[in-house]
């Protein structure tokens, strides 16, 4: 089989594309199912874009950063998280799959193995296929709140296992694990002689706890993160990856090789956009509320929501109450009622048919309406 052959469609974006046709015909439709926060980019961080546009200062920059952002986000670690990060090992990427796809071009050999969760981000199983690599998908449920473990990755690793990926807090379920469960997972990934790699991508959006970052307990982790999520800057498309110091040259031959640099005027603005707090804050807080009212909601309607998200905008409900086929049941709302919810079948294949995941990262009165348009739909 070719490469190309094993690279699966990201079906949530199907999903859209079929939502998109039925807007266009002139229906309403809630989208509850793609992971883009609804605000727009914090004021703050355009202006400062503006500012260096208006420079005329649209060069590349190095290509592994511009030096000022490599040196605000050493800052902003140790302001966030108390750790000491060498700037020269923030690596800037063009979004962070720029980040992953730099590191499984380093880190793998053809037939290597990476360790994901299943269920996980889909892409990552696409992003190591590309790079040569095999995934190898971990089954895990509540009782590890979604997540793995040190003793689920020591079960499973094989001997061309090279790295470990953590997603925390976890896309689809929002779970959030603490600083003695990542330990034990990095010290399993030391112990095999392998990499941890810590998707922090949705820090910054959680409730009532703080995510903890790799860092904190393994100076050698490597941690991937970007602006897109907590920043409200998607189509930025401006990431980080934090390396041991041994992987940055390989890394940058990559680099300059695969995109030659990140977008500058994202780097610049990046900048700026590590000194927002205000707006960040609010985007947060209104992520709360909605998360809040969905897990009032959701349950009466008869999704169960074994364990309660604390991070992202996700929730990740079983659905066996209500259908024994999450994906059609997807299809028929949205072509019903006009409710866009992604299947479980995105994220993995374990009990995937019993799962959907709902995405409160759109308006709460569009999320209101959406269950009553659930409710029209499960009643009827």
């Amino acid at each position: 089989m070719r490469r190309i052959d094993s690279i699966e469609p990201f079906r949530v974006m199907q999903l859209l594309e079929r939502a998109k046709e039925l807007e266009a015909e002139g229906q309403h439709i809630i989208h509850m199912e793609i992971g883009e926060p609804d605000f727009p980019t914090p004021p703050s961080v355009l202006q400062a874009a503006q500012e260096h546009l208006a420079q005329h200062d649209m060069l590349y920059t190095p290509s592994t950063g511009a030096p000022a952002l490599q040196q605000a986000l050493s800052a902003w670690y140790k302001k966030e998280y108390g750790v000491e990060v060498d700037a020269q090992r923030i690596l800037i990427t063009p979004g962070t799959s720029g980040a992953f796809s730099v590191l499984y071009a380093v880190l793998l050999d053809a037939g290597e193995q990476v360790m994901l969760s299943d269920p996980g981000y889909p892409c990552q199983r696409n992003f190591v296929r590309l790079a040569g690599g095999e995934p190898i998908n971990v089954a895990v449920d509540a009782s590890s709140r979604y997540h793995l473990t040190g003793d689920l990755i020591r079960q499973h690793w094989q001997e061309k296992t090279r790295a470990v990926v953590s997603i925390n807090p976890s896309n689809p379920t929002g779970t959030v694990v603490d600083k003695q469960h990542i330990m034990d997972m990095s010290q399993a990934c030391r112990d095999l002689g392998g990499y941890l790699i810590s998707d922090e991508i949705y820090h910054g959006l959680t409730y009532g706890i703080k995510a903890p970052s790799a860092l904190e307990v393994d100076d050698q982790a490597i941690v991937v993160n970007g602006f897109s999520k907590r920043w409200a800057m998607t189509g930025w498309r401006v990431g980080w990856v934090i390396v041991p110091e041994h992987l940055i040259e390989p890394c940058r031959r990559v680099m300059q090789n695969i995109f030659i640099a990140a977008p500058t005027l994202s780097q610049y603005a990046g900048i700026q956009a590590l000194e927002n707090k205000d707006d960040i804050e609010t985007m947060r807080i209104a992520y709360d509320q909605r998360r809040q009212y969905l897990l009032q909601a959701l349950p009466k309607l008869g999704f169960d929501i074994v364990v309660a998200p604390q991070g992202a905008f996700y929730i990740y409900a079983n659905v066996q109450k209500i259908t024994d086929d999450a994906k059609a049941f997807c299809w028929d709302v949205l072509e019903k009622v006009g409710v866009a919810l992604t299947p479980g079948e995105d994220f993995g294949v374990f009990e995937s048919n019993q799962h959907v995941r709902f995405s409160y990262a759109t308006g709460m009165q569009d999320i209101q309406e959406g269950v009553k348009r659930l409710e029209r739909y499960l009643t009827c």
